[in-house]
């Protein structure tokens, strides 16, 4: 039998967590390049986009809607804040929390930051043959919605109907043997042989 032959980058060509980061690096140069040096980075672009959907939210909305962590964001925000692009003020509805809206800089860099956005997304999706784009969408739709739950998307009905109709073979566990069956045999009587009725 012929050795596996190892490949030549240990693997990662296989790695789903690292073709993401590699894909993900990707949409950030191309998001770089589309904005500009003195245009919105990615995560600042998705934050003004969620603040802009409302009027007003959390930072634990901003965490949900944007996929940045707790610590990642406030950092962010407060940047944000002192460039004049999102404004902070107490919760209407929680006195001991504070929410973010867009100031009037912060609209107009949403709305400018769009279009670089728009097209870093094209000329990503552009590298996909045309048939496979709005699938590799919706993949990363359901695979961002299982992470906003917090478990696995579900499988299509499809296959979960395939995979029900096919059984597993059964395998049965080997019968340890009992001690008993491993005691030499007693000799016992032999019952008589009875004859033949005729």
């Amino acid at each position: 039998m012929a050795k596996k032959q190892k490949s030549p980058d240990g693997g990662l060509s296989h790695s789903v967590t690292h073709l993401l980061h590699r894909v993900l690096q990707l949409a950030l140069d191309y998001h770089a390049e589309a904005s500009g040096p003195a245009g919105l980075t990615q995560r600042q672009y998705t934050v003004l986009a969620a603040a802009g959907a409302s009027d007003g939210v959390s930072q634990s909305d901003l965490v949900r809607a944007t996929g940045i962590d707790r610590s990642t964001l406030a950092d962010l925000v407060a940047r944000m804040i002192s460039k004049g692009l999102l404004e902070r003020e107490r919760s209407a509805t929680d006195a001991r929390a504070n929410t973010v809206r867009l100031s009037d800089a912060g609209r107009v860099a949403l709305a400018e930051g769009g279009k670089p956005a728009q097209r870093s997304d094209a000329r990503l999706l552009d590298l996909l043959p045309p048939k496979k784009r709005d699938s590799f969408v919706k993949t990363l739709t359901s695979l961002a919605a299982a992470a906003d739950a917090g478990a696995a998307p579900p499988k299509p009905a499809a296959a979960a109907a395939k995979a029900s109709k096919t059984k597993p073979a059964k395998t049965q566990p080997a019968k340890a043997k009992s001690a008993k069956a491993d005691a030499p045999k007693k000799k016992g009587k032999k019952a008589k042989k009875q004859p033949k009725a005729a």
